[in-house]
Protein backbone atom coordinates (compact mmCIF):
# COMPACT_ATOMS: atom_id res chain seq x y z
CA UNK A 1 0.00 0.00 0.00
CA UNK A 2 1.11 3.38 -0.90
CA UNK A 3 2.17 5.99 2.03
CA UNK A 4 0.46 9.37 2.29
CA UNK A 5 2.32 11.76 -0.13
CA UNK A 6 2.96 14.70 2.14
CA UNK A 7 4.85 17.18 2.67
CA UNK A 8 8.70 16.37 4.62
CA UNK A 9 12.08 18.08 5.36
CA UNK A 10 14.64 17.51 3.43
CA UNK A 11 16.48 15.27 6.05
CA UNK A 12 13.33 12.65 5.58
CA UNK A 13 13.34 13.26 1.73
CA UNK A 14 17.12 11.97 1.67
CA UNK A 15 17.05 9.48 4.29
CA UNK A 16 15.32 6.81 2.47
CA UNK A 17 17.86 6.96 0.12
CA UNK A 18 20.28 6.34 2.08
CA UNK A 19 18.95 3.49 3.51
CA UNK A 20 18.37 1.75 0.24
CA UNK A 21 21.53 2.55 -0.48
CA UNK A 22 23.00 -0.01 2.63
CA UNK A 23 21.14 -2.71 1.94
CA UNK A 24 23.77 -4.77 0.93
CA UNK A 25 25.50 -4.88 4.08
CA UNK A 26 22.13 -3.95 6.60
CA UNK A 27 19.44 -6.97 5.63
CA UNK A 28 19.63 -10.31 3.82
CA UNK A 29 22.27 -12.57 5.22
CA UNK A 30 23.58 -13.71 1.99
CA UNK A 31 24.41 -10.59 1.37
CA UNK A 32 25.86 -9.55 4.43
CA UNK A 33 29.56 -8.88 5.09
CA UNK A 34 32.24 -8.31 8.20
CA UNK A 35 31.44 -4.55 9.17
CA UNK A 36 34.77 -2.70 7.71
CA UNK A 37 36.50 -0.27 9.89
CA UNK A 38 35.55 3.17 9.20
CA UNK A 39 37.59 4.75 7.04
CA UNK A 40 38.54 8.64 6.42
CA UNK A 41 36.01 10.39 4.42
CA UNK A 42 37.06 11.37 1.14
CA UNK A 43 37.53 14.75 0.36
CA UNK A 44 36.44 16.34 -3.42
CA UNK A 45 39.61 17.23 -3.82
CA UNK A 46 40.92 13.39 -4.59
CA UNK A 47 38.80 13.71 -7.44
CA UNK A 48 40.04 12.26 -10.61
CA UNK A 49 40.04 14.39 -13.72
CA UNK A 50 40.82 12.76 -16.79
CA UNK A 51 43.30 15.05 -18.47
CA UNK A 52 41.65 15.77 -21.84
CA UNK A 53 42.22 18.53 -24.64
CA UNK A 54 39.08 18.41 -25.96
CA UNK A 55 36.65 18.12 -22.93
CA UNK A 56 37.26 19.57 -19.57
CA UNK A 57 34.87 18.00 -17.36
CA UNK A 58 35.64 14.55 -17.44
CA UNK A 59 36.33 12.73 -14.69
CA UNK A 60 36.46 9.37 -12.33
CA UNK A 61 33.35 8.63 -9.78
CA UNK A 62 35.39 6.92 -7.31
CA UNK A 63 37.05 7.77 -3.95
CA UNK A 64 34.21 8.84 -2.14
CA UNK A 65 33.51 7.71 1.57
CA UNK A 66 30.02 6.07 2.45
CA UNK A 67 28.30 6.08 4.95
CA UNK A 68 29.41 3.06 6.77
CA UNK A 69 33.04 3.45 6.21
CA UNK A 70 33.49 2.19 2.34
CA UNK A 71 34.52 3.84 -0.35
CA UNK A 72 32.98 4.32 -4.32
CA UNK A 73 35.62 2.22 -6.18
CA UNK A 74 37.72 3.98 -9.23
CA UNK A 75 37.38 2.70 -12.78
CA UNK A 76 34.40 1.66 -13.26
CA UNK A 77 32.03 4.95 -13.86
CA UNK A 78 33.23 7.95 -15.37
CA UNK A 79 31.17 11.41 -16.30
CA UNK A 80 31.96 13.81 -18.53
CA UNK A 81 31.30 16.83 -20.98
CA UNK A 82 30.95 16.13 -24.81
CA UNK A 83 33.44 14.63 -26.71
CA UNK A 84 32.74 15.87 -30.07
CA UNK A 85 36.34 17.30 -30.02
CA UNK A 86 38.61 14.59 -28.80
CA UNK A 87 42.14 14.50 -30.62
CA UNK A 88 43.58 11.48 -31.30
CA UNK A 89 45.82 11.64 -28.10
CA UNK A 90 42.42 12.49 -26.10
CA UNK A 91 40.69 9.25 -27.67
CA UNK A 92 43.56 7.16 -26.81
CA UNK A 93 43.53 8.47 -23.36
CA UNK A 94 40.16 7.20 -23.30
CA UNK A 95 40.76 4.15 -24.96
CA UNK A 96 43.09 2.91 -21.96
CA UNK A 97 40.05 3.43 -19.32
CA UNK A 98 38.65 0.23 -20.87
CA UNK A 99 35.23 1.82 -21.36
CA UNK A 100 32.77 -0.58 -22.76
CA UNK A 101 29.75 1.94 -23.37
CA UNK A 102 29.58 6.03 -23.71
CA UNK A 103 26.20 7.13 -23.21
CA UNK A 104 25.76 10.63 -24.96
CA UNK A 105 22.62 12.30 -22.75
CA UNK A 106 22.87 15.36 -25.89
CA UNK A 107 19.60 15.91 -27.88
CA UNK A 108 19.89 15.99 -31.80
CA UNK A 109 20.62 19.45 -31.89
CA UNK A 110 23.32 19.69 -29.79
CA UNK A 111 25.21 16.79 -31.32
CA UNK A 112 24.61 18.62 -34.61
CA UNK A 113 26.18 21.68 -33.25
CA UNK A 114 29.16 20.16 -31.48
CA UNK A 115 29.45 16.78 -33.45
CA UNK A 116 28.76 13.05 -32.31
CA UNK A 117 31.66 11.22 -29.78
CA UNK A 118 35.00 10.55 -31.02
CA UNK A 119 35.75 6.96 -29.01
CA UNK A 120 38.07 4.58 -29.33
CA UNK A 121 37.34 1.22 -31.21
CA UNK A 122 35.52 -1.43 -29.57
CA UNK A 123 33.49 1.23 -27.42
CA UNK A 124 29.16 0.82 -27.78
CA UNK A 125 28.03 4.35 -28.11
CA UNK A 126 24.84 4.76 -26.92
CA UNK A 127 22.13 7.82 -27.70
CA UNK A 128 20.22 8.61 -25.09
CA UNK A 129 18.20 11.66 -24.90
CA UNK A 130 17.73 13.67 -22.10
CA UNK A 131 15.68 16.80 -22.86
CA UNK A 132 16.84 20.29 -21.81
CA UNK A 133 13.98 21.86 -21.96
CA UNK A 134 14.99 23.98 -24.73
CA UNK A 135 17.94 25.24 -22.89
CA UNK A 136 20.38 24.61 -26.10
CA UNK A 137 17.89 26.47 -28.56
CA UNK A 138 17.07 29.31 -26.47
CA UNK A 139 20.73 30.01 -25.73
CA UNK A 140 21.34 29.76 -29.62
CA UNK A 141 18.68 32.14 -30.28
CA UNK A 142 20.14 34.43 -28.14
CA UNK A 143 23.62 34.49 -29.01
CA UNK A 144 22.51 34.43 -33.02
CA UNK A 145 20.43 37.26 -32.62
CA UNK A 146 22.97 39.71 -31.58
CA UNK A 147 20.88 42.07 -30.32
CA UNK A 148 22.02 42.81 -26.50
CA UNK A 149 18.19 44.23 -26.23
CA UNK A 150 16.49 40.71 -26.71
CA UNK A 151 19.39 39.16 -25.44
CA UNK A 152 18.50 40.92 -21.68
CA UNK A 153 14.85 40.17 -22.22
CA UNK A 154 15.46 36.53 -22.85
CA UNK A 155 18.25 35.76 -20.50
CA UNK A 156 18.38 39.17 -17.89
CA UNK A 157 16.54 39.99 -14.61
CA UNK A 158 17.11 35.97 -13.16
CA UNK A 159 15.69 34.60 -16.23
CA UNK A 160 18.05 32.58 -17.30
CA UNK A 161 18.61 31.44 -13.65
CA UNK A 162 15.01 30.65 -13.38
CA UNK A 163 14.61 29.03 -17.15
CA UNK A 164 17.56 26.44 -15.37
CA UNK A 165 15.17 25.74 -12.43
CA UNK A 166 12.83 24.54 -14.60
CA UNK A 167 15.03 22.25 -16.85
CA UNK A 168 16.20 20.21 -13.68
CA UNK A 169 12.59 20.03 -12.79
CA UNK A 170 11.80 18.06 -16.14
CA UNK A 171 14.28 15.54 -14.86
CA UNK A 172 11.77 14.35 -12.73
CA UNK A 173 8.22 15.16 -14.08
CA UNK A 174 9.01 14.41 -17.90
CA UNK A 175 8.59 10.64 -18.06
CA UNK A 176 11.60 9.78 -21.08
CA UNK A 177 13.89 11.50 -18.75
CA UNK A 178 13.42 9.31 -15.92
CA UNK A 179 13.26 5.72 -18.11
CA UNK A 180 16.65 7.08 -19.49
CA UNK A 181 18.16 7.94 -16.30
CA UNK A 182 16.73 4.51 -15.24
CA UNK A 183 18.10 2.89 -17.58
CA UNK A 184 21.76 4.83 -17.15
CA UNK A 185 21.67 3.32 -13.87
CA UNK A 186 20.19 -0.18 -14.19
CA UNK A 187 23.27 -0.69 -16.68
CA UNK A 188 25.25 0.84 -14.43
CA UNK A 189 24.49 -2.31 -11.90
CA UNK A 190 24.61 -5.15 -14.10
CA UNK A 191 27.54 -7.42 -12.69
CA UNK A 192 30.83 -7.72 -14.81
CA UNK A 193 29.27 -4.68 -16.75
CA UNK A 194 32.74 -3.03 -18.00
CA UNK A 195 33.56 0.54 -17.13
CA UNK A 196 31.25 3.39 -18.38
CA UNK A 197 30.99 6.98 -18.89
CA UNK A 198 27.98 9.20 -19.34
CA UNK A 199 27.76 12.65 -20.70
CA UNK A 200 25.65 15.38 -21.96
CA UNK A 201 27.18 18.90 -23.36
CA UNK A 202 28.72 20.18 -20.36
CA UNK A 203 28.96 17.22 -17.81
CA UNK A 204 26.77 19.45 -15.06
CA UNK A 205 22.95 19.24 -15.11
CA UNK A 206 21.79 16.03 -17.01
CA UNK A 207 25.05 14.70 -16.10
CA UNK A 208 24.93 16.22 -12.33
CA UNK A 209 21.53 14.95 -12.10
CA UNK A 210 22.58 11.26 -12.70
CA UNK A 211 25.88 11.03 -11.16
CA UNK A 212 23.93 12.95 -7.48
CA UNK A 213 22.00 9.94 -7.86
CA UNK A 214 24.40 7.64 -8.08
CA UNK A 215 26.43 8.30 -5.56
CA UNK A 216 23.34 9.05 -2.52
CA UNK A 217 22.13 5.57 -4.07
CA UNK A 218 25.55 3.73 -2.88
CA UNK A 219 25.47 5.58 0.41
CA UNK A 220 27.69 8.75 -0.13
CA UNK A 221 26.82 11.29 2.43
CA UNK A 222 24.95 13.94 0.50
CA UNK A 223 27.19 16.71 1.40
CA UNK A 224 30.13 14.84 -0.63
CA UNK A 225 27.57 13.85 -3.33
CA UNK A 226 26.67 17.79 -3.59
CA UNK A 227 30.01 18.75 -3.67
CA UNK A 228 30.93 16.67 -6.38
CA UNK A 229 28.05 17.98 -8.51
CA UNK A 230 29.46 21.59 -7.56
CA UNK A 231 32.72 20.71 -8.67
CA UNK A 232 31.88 21.07 -12.06
CA UNK A 233 32.02 25.11 -11.53
CA UNK A 234 35.74 24.67 -10.79
CA UNK A 235 36.51 22.53 -14.14
CA UNK A 236 34.68 24.46 -16.07
CA UNK A 237 35.36 27.64 -14.95
CA UNK A 238 38.31 28.63 -17.45
CA UNK A 239 36.96 27.15 -20.37
CA UNK A 240 33.54 28.97 -19.64
CA UNK A 241 35.32 32.44 -18.99
CA UNK A 242 36.91 31.89 -22.41
CA UNK A 243 33.65 31.12 -23.93
CA UNK A 244 32.13 34.33 -23.18
CA UNK A 245 35.44 36.63 -23.69
CA UNK A 246 35.01 34.84 -27.97
CA UNK A 247 31.55 36.24 -27.41
CA UNK A 248 32.39 39.54 -26.64
CA UNK A 249 35.20 39.92 -28.67
CA UNK A 250 33.40 38.40 -31.62
CA UNK A 251 30.73 41.19 -31.52
CA UNK A 252 28.32 38.66 -30.67
CA UNK A 253 27.43 39.92 -27.06
CA UNK A 254 28.03 43.27 -25.47
CA UNK A 255 27.37 41.53 -21.87
CA UNK A 256 28.08 37.39 -22.16
CA UNK A 257 27.94 37.39 -18.57
CA UNK A 258 24.16 37.11 -18.74
CA UNK A 259 25.16 33.55 -19.69
CA UNK A 260 26.63 32.49 -16.51
CA UNK A 261 23.62 31.27 -14.86
CA UNK A 262 23.45 28.64 -18.16
CA UNK A 263 27.06 28.13 -17.15
CA UNK A 264 27.24 27.41 -13.79
CA UNK A 265 25.64 24.73 -11.37
CA UNK A 266 23.95 25.93 -8.39
CA UNK A 267 22.73 24.51 -5.14
CA UNK A 268 19.27 25.89 -6.83
CA UNK A 269 19.35 24.15 -9.53
CA UNK A 270 19.48 20.98 -7.20
CA UNK A 271 16.86 22.14 -5.11
CA UNK A 272 14.44 22.64 -7.35
CA UNK A 273 15.17 18.58 -8.37
CA UNK A 274 14.50 17.71 -4.77
CA UNK A 275 11.32 19.97 -4.79
CA UNK A 276 9.62 18.32 -7.59
CA UNK A 277 10.74 14.69 -6.02
CA UNK A 278 9.33 15.37 -2.63
CA UNK A 279 6.15 16.91 -4.37
CA UNK A 280 5.96 13.81 -6.63
CA UNK A 281 7.10 11.45 -4.63
CA UNK A 282 7.57 12.29 -1.14
CA UNK A 283 10.74 10.19 -0.45
CA UNK A 284 13.98 9.67 -2.94
CA UNK A 285 13.48 6.43 -2.23
CA UNK A 286 10.18 6.52 -4.45
CA UNK A 287 11.64 8.75 -6.86
CA UNK A 288 14.03 5.92 -8.08
CA UNK A 289 12.09 2.98 -7.66
CA UNK A 290 8.50 3.94 -9.28
CA UNK A 291 9.62 7.18 -11.21
CA UNK A 292 12.95 5.08 -12.49
CA UNK A 293 11.61 1.89 -11.97
CA UNK A 294 14.81 0.63 -10.60
CA UNK A 295 13.75 -2.31 -8.13
CA UNK A 296 16.13 -3.49 -5.31
CA UNK A 297 18.12 -5.67 -6.83
CA UNK A 298 19.38 -3.11 -8.57
CA UNK A 299 19.13 -0.90 -5.87
CA UNK A 300 21.62 -3.58 -4.16
CA UNK A 301 23.44 -4.20 -7.50
CA UNK A 302 24.76 -0.43 -7.83
CA UNK A 303 25.59 -1.15 -4.14
CA UNK A 304 28.00 -4.57 -4.60
CA UNK A 305 29.66 -3.32 -7.85
CA UNK A 306 30.23 -0.11 -6.74
CA UNK A 307 31.52 -0.22 -3.74
CA UNK A 308 34.07 -1.67 -1.36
Amino acid sequence: MSLPRRALSRRALLSTAGATALLAVAAPPVLASPRPRPRPRIATSTIRQIPLQGAVNVRDLGGYGTYDGERVRYGLVYRGDHLGKLTDADVATLGGLGLGRVVDFRIPLEVQYDGADRLPAGVTAVSRSVTDNGLYGRLLAAIGSRDPVRQEEMLGGGRAAAFMTEVYRTFVTDADNRARFGATLRELAAPGAAPQLYHCTSGKDRTGWASWLLLMLVGVPERAATEDYLASNTFRAAYDARVREGLKQGGLMQNPDLIIPLQEVRQEYLDAALAEVQAGYGTLFRYVTEGLGLDLRTLVGLRERLVG
